[in-house]
């Protein structure tokens, strides 16, 4: 199992110890460790003898640290999960059994729900240039848009299905998949690689299977609140690799360009936008602004 830990503070006690009960099958958990300075990474170490930190020289990104963190294992399954993620009774056992149902999953990936019960919609289907055009225009100032709601299946009840891709913040998958299209692609900082790694899997055949049988909570945001304006460029950076990535021919490079713009304007519109509402709210409440789309790190 690899967590990527980046001065993750309180969260990652929590997280250590909530794989007691998850599973019953022994655990190595690796904190591939981005830089910590808080020393919460070595005191987990101390605690736990079945945690190892590998440190990765620097913050080298979310991909790129999981990549290293999944280094010395080629075959089986693996957890990937973010340090904030509390995992419920049973949930990995749960997460195992159903891979089983599923010889060409890739990934498997559990419900995800928030600290105060809400689901996160964490299996998607993969961006299309409609929904997501539609999801990226409407979805701060219209939530209930139709193209949000197709693009996250949120009218959907939860049930064992495939995915297009599944929330990489928790997610088992199958290493020998992982490492034949070259695990996460290291060009995303964050955000998005979840995303790749999933379209890259199902060009091969491989299917990415919700779970929801098995459930973890996730705070999520920490990188989104710690360094907002950062995230918020990271996003959309990422963001315009990825669909760039799907129109890579010469004569789509109109369509490239107006990605380029519009994901440009809507960076500085949800800016103007933070200005603005935070200096409306209290400075408590300025302190925790919204994540992107697909922020749940």
């Amino acid at each position: 199992m690899v967590a990527v830990t980046y001065s993750p503070g309180d969260t990652l006690p929590g997280f250590v110890e909530s794989l007691s009960t998850a599973t019953t099958r022994p655990v190595e958990l690796v904190l591939a460790d981005n830089g910590s300075t808080d020393g919460a990474p070595e005191r987990a170490v101390a605690t736990h003898p079945h945690v190892r930190l590998l440190r990765t020289g620097g913050n080298v990104g979310y991909g790129a640290a999981a990549n290293a963190g999944l280094s010395d294992v080629t075959e089986g399954w693996a957890l990937v999960a973010n340090p904030d993620v509390r995992f419920e009774p049973g949930s990995v056992d749960e997460l195992l059994d159903v891979a089983a149902r599923w010889p060409r999953a890739a990934t498997v990936g559990p419900a995800i729900r928030t600290p105060e019960g809400e689901l996160y919609p964490s299996a998607r289907d993969l961006p299309a240039l409609g929904t997501g055009t539609g999801h990226a225009l409407f979805a701060r100032v219209w939530p209930a848009n139709p193209w949000t709601a197709s693009y996250r299946r949120e009218h959907e009840a939860p049930r064992e299905r495939p995915a297009g891709w599944l929330s990489g913040s928790c997610f088992l998958v199958d290493l020998a998949a992982f490492h034949s299209v070259g695990g996460f692609d290291p060009g995303y900082f964050m955000y998005f690689e979840d995303v790749d790694l999933a379209e890259r899997l199902g060009r091969r055949g491989w299917l990415h299977v919700y779970a929801p049988s098995a459930v973890v909570v996730h705070e999520g945001g920490h990188s989104t609140r710690r360094e907002p304006h950062r995230m918020l460029k990271v996003h959309h950076a990422s963001a315009l690799r990825y669909l760039s990535g799907r129109y890579p021919a010469w004569w789509q490079a109109p369509l490239r360009g107006a990605l380029r713009v519009g994901l440009g304007a809507r960076v500085l519109a949800s800016y103007v936008s933070g200005r603005v509402t935070g200096a409306a709210r209290p400075p408590r409440a300025a302190g925790k602004p919204e994540g992107g789309p697909c922020d749940t790190r």
